[in-house]
């Protein structure tokens, strides 16, 4: 971890305020007519995901965070944790359940997720934009209630509820888009 001046932030630096590690997400420069020149910056908290904006004068200094992004394979949930491996190290690392949001819905064990690891500790994860799961409960759809764009919900085998066409049943593999948790197809064997 080094420590930069203020001129030498840039958009996708991670940097430390308040001992917490900080992603630049946008950076502008303004120079006023007379004074000492700004850089305002929208960050994203990357242990909560808020993002805010804050200006900076030049000649502020900032301590770089030691922020890497790794390859993790989920193994299992425990309690308040979530259970990596990281997929270079072999090393097993721990997630808090309320830093993984709704990603929890999507994971199954051997996935591999992308994660930010932060002083040897993973504090956020990135899932693809698509996954398959098992369909773990479905009601059989009704004969001859084929009205246009019907659907039923159904559990896939991580407890998520989908709204998927009738034809659905119990035991097939649906690919789900995990930026809006809906159904996209049904996977062939």
């Amino acid at each position: 971890m080094g420590v930069i001046d203020a001129g030498q932030l840039k958009k996708g630096l991670a940097v430390l305020i308040d001992n917490i590690p900080h992603l630049i997400a946008e950076l502008d420069f303004v120079k006023p007519g007379k004074g000492q020149a700004l850089y305002k910056c929208k960050l994203r908290n990357l242990r909560t995901g808020q993002l805010y904006d804050r200006t900076y004068r030049s000649g502020e200094r900032f301590e770089t965070a030691d922020v890497t992004e790794s390859d993790l394979q989920f193994l299992y949930a425990d309690g308040d944790f979530l259970h990596f491996m990281h997929t270079q190290s072999f090393e097993q690392l721990d997630l808090r359940r309320d830093a993984a949001g709704d990603a929890l819905n999507f994971l199954k064990e051997s996935m591999v997720v992308k994660g930010l690891v932060y002083n040897g500790h993973p504090i956020s994860i990135d899932l693809p934009n698509f996954v398959n799961l098992l369909v773990a409960e479905a009601e059989p759809g009704v004969k001859g209630d084929t009205a246009a764009g019907a659907s039923k919900p159904v559990t896939m085998e991580t407890g998520l509820v989908v709204q998927v066409p009738l034809f659905i049943n119990k035991g097939e593999t649906l690919r789900i888009d995990t930026r809006t948790g809906a159904y996209v197809e049904r996977v062939k064997r």
